[in-house]
């Protein structure tokens, strides 16, 4: 049995993810911005932890104690334009998909490395490994995400730590992508008149060639 930390567990896959590891007999510590939307999840705590706020993130780690695994899942996304979504807004999902990320890897890993062991898990998505229109801040946090995480597999794994990522398509979840305020889902119409491109106007897949697998694991690594 492993003690497993998982942030954003309100909704969505996070709460998903609480339900199946809880079934499997893992000791569970959810998290979520507000605690009292965890209330009925099987997991042996329920803590408050704000991905985008140091003192929070301190804080949950600390009172969760020596946990095995750290399941990184708290994340948001935004549809509209380059052109149209505010700068603001890709700060934002920055701050809670990539920094967030970060803020908790940095409280946990070094536990882990001081005890010779423990897993990261990052919840990224396949718009980290390739893109679509109107969706490039979510892509951009993503791609940003799969960095990190393909950096610390070969940093953290001296010290026993391993890395996953995992890359889910589109999930139904209570929480649709937001779209900035006043915003659509074309640009606005150029000087030649003619509306430019939307979502459902785009068709084929901007791909880039998948870079070499980074070392991790599958599976939750247990203490012996």
């Amino acid at each position: 049995m492993a003690r497993i930390l998982i942030t954003g567990t309100s909704t969505g896959i996070g709460r998903a993810t609480v339900i199946e590891l809880a079934r499997r007999g893992h000791d569970v510590v959810a998290t979520a911005r507000r605690p009292e939307t965890l209330a009925g999840l099987p997991a042996a705590e329920r803590l408050a932890l704000d991905v985008t706020d140091q003192a929070s993130v301190d804080a949950a780690v600390s009172a969760a104690g020596d946990i095995d695994v750290l399941v990184s899942n708290a994340g948001e996304t935004i549809r509209g334009s380059v052109e149209a979504t505010p700068l603001s807004e890709y700060q934002r999902l920055y701050d809670i998909n990539f920094l967030g990320a970060l803020r908790v890897t940095k409280a946990a890993l070094p536990a882990f490395r001081a005890r010779g062991g423990g897993q990261l898990i990052y919840v990224s998505s396949v718009l980290g490994r390739g893109v679509i229109p109107l969706i490039s801040g979510y892509a951009a946090s993503k791609f940003a995400l799969e960095a990190l995480a393909e950096t610390l597999a070969i940093e953290a794994a001296p010290f026993g730590v391993h890395v996953t990522t995992i890359q889910p398509g589109q999930v139904a979840t209570p929480a649709p992508a937001r779209r900035p305020s006043g915003t659509t889902t074309t640009r606005p119409t150029p000087r030649s008149g003619r509306p430019s491109p939307g979502w459902e106007q785009v068709t084929g897949f901007n791909r880039r060639k998948s870079p070499r697998r980074s070392p991790g694991s599958s599976r939750i690594q247990t203490r012996p």
